[in-house]
């Protein structure tokens, strides 16, 4: 057990002396020791075996020589290059040998290497498509002045502090349930670039409906747009909510549909995210869209809404219920646009009346959307038997209608509507 112990005792003293990162000093031999390897000499001598001179000269740990002596420190040069040297050579082999498998880039924010306190910058990000509720005052309700067919008050009807409309159904609507919504369906592209030659689609829906419920989600408006890949941008008021009546509200008055661009302009601006663009917002062309109900609307910014100039289209979709003179005149004084109205059984007589009165004025009429849309080119189509009114902003003479109309437009360069490449998935 003693000798054991001294044995474990011994090899501890050998680690502590010997290793590189140890800074501990080599120590004389205890006496002990020096004690035992006298008496092993003089053993040894006596059977002849004793080491001779210059061995016990070369293991003898001569004054001064410690473990610093042995094994100097690095220096500063041994570490670091001179200014002649340099590590980017090694530091690029070591990258490449430790190069992990490729990611996706980080999108954290950029950080600047600064001695004054740290930069940070916003990663560049691509503007996102953008579908929004805005109220604007000049959209068609509320609406407190008179219904131009009859020259009496809108608001024909009262019960106490209550207001409402007695429509040509004979139901009533009230005010504040029916005519107080001025919100409008607003929606931009992600795709949409103001530095090109684009278009503001105006879209008056029709009786019973609501902006997100039918406009937005069931009539796939918006979707329509951006499928097509056009240039555009939508405004789509709220007519009565969700009402059996297609009373026009502002765009009666003379003026109220140009006092309507003129404020979406801001509008869209704000929303595009740029304030400048609202100068060409408020120049760009207009194709307006009337289903069912909204005809009357559509109508009436044709005849008083102050923007004809700027209308390069309309598109009626199941929607000459009336006020044939008001297209007709149209179409007639503006020769750079386009007018295509497709229907059902439901308005077939009102459209063949319109076709005639066009005829009647020397105007030709096709029949078919087979066809390139050109200024000037009226179109009448209607579509087979089985295709619904109620489906009709979805699903008339073909699927999405809408898109069709917005993709034969951006063909023509006379008509200034540019297509815009499609958005790559990231």
């Amino acid at each position: 057990m003693v000798g054991a112990q001294l044995a474990f005792a011994s090899h501890e003293r050998v680690d502590r002396v010997i290793a590189p990162c140890s800074r501990v000093h080599a120590q004389p031999l205890p006496r002990w020791i020096a004690a035992a390897c006298i008496l092993l000499a003089l053993l040894l001598a006596q059977c002849g075996k004793a080491p001779n001179a210059d061995m016990l000269a070369a293991n003898t740990q001569p004054a001064g020589d410690t473990f610093e002596d042995r094994f100097p420190a690095p220096q500063f040069k041994d570490r670091f290059p001179t200014e002649k040297e340099s590590l980017v050579p090694y530091q690029r082999t070591a990258a490449v040998a430790a190069a992990p498998a490729p990611q996706k880039p980080a999108t954290s924010p950029v950080r600047v290497a600064s001695i004054s306190p740290t930069l940070t910058l916003p990663q560049p990000t691509e503007r996102e498509e953008l579908t929004t509720l805005v109220s604007m005052k000049s959209s068609a309700f509320p609406y407190f002045g008179n219904n131009p067919r009859t020259d009496a008050p809108f608001l024909n009807v009262g019960s106490g502090d209550r207001r409402g409309h007695r429509s040509y159904g004979g139901r009533v609507y009230w005010q504040n349930e029916t005519y107080n919504d001025s919100r409008v369906l607003v929606h931009v592209p992600e795709t949409f670039d103001i530095n090109k030659p684009g278009v503001i689609v105006v879209f008056f829906h029709g009786n019973g409906a609501t902006l997100e419920r039918d406009v937005r989600d069931r009539q796939l408006v918006p979707q329509q747009i951006t499928d097509s890949g056009v240039n555009a941008v939508l405004l789509a008021p709220q007519l009565a909510v969700d009402a059996a009546d297609s009373s026009a509200g502002k765009f009666w008055q003379a003026g109220g549909f140009k006092r309507f661009l003129d404020e979406s302009a801001g509008q869209l601006a704000r929303l595009y995210g740029d304030p400048k663009s609202a100068q060409a917002f408020a120049n760009m062309p207009v194709v307006i869209v009337g289903y069912s109900g909204g005809f009357l609307p559509t109508a009436w910014s044709l005849d008083v809404g102050g923007a004809t100039n700027r209308v390069r289209g309309v598109l009626l979709l199941d929607a000459v219920y009336g006020e044939l003179d008001k297209f007709a005149s149209w179409i007639e004084n503006n020769r750079s646009g386009f007018f295509v109205s497709s229907y059902t059984h439901y308005t077939r007589p009102h459209d063949r009346e319109l076709m005639s009165m066009l005829r009647n004025k020397g105007i030709s009429v096709s029949e078919s959307m087979e066809g390139p849309l050109r200024p000037g080119s009226v179109v009448f189509v209607q579509t087979r038997d089985g295709i619904t009114h109620r489906s009709y902003v979805t699903q008339a003479w073909t699927e999405f209608p809408i898109k069709q109309v917005l993709t034969k437009m951006a063909a023509t360069p006379a008509l200034r509507v540019a297509s815009v490449p499609p958005q790559t998935s990231r």
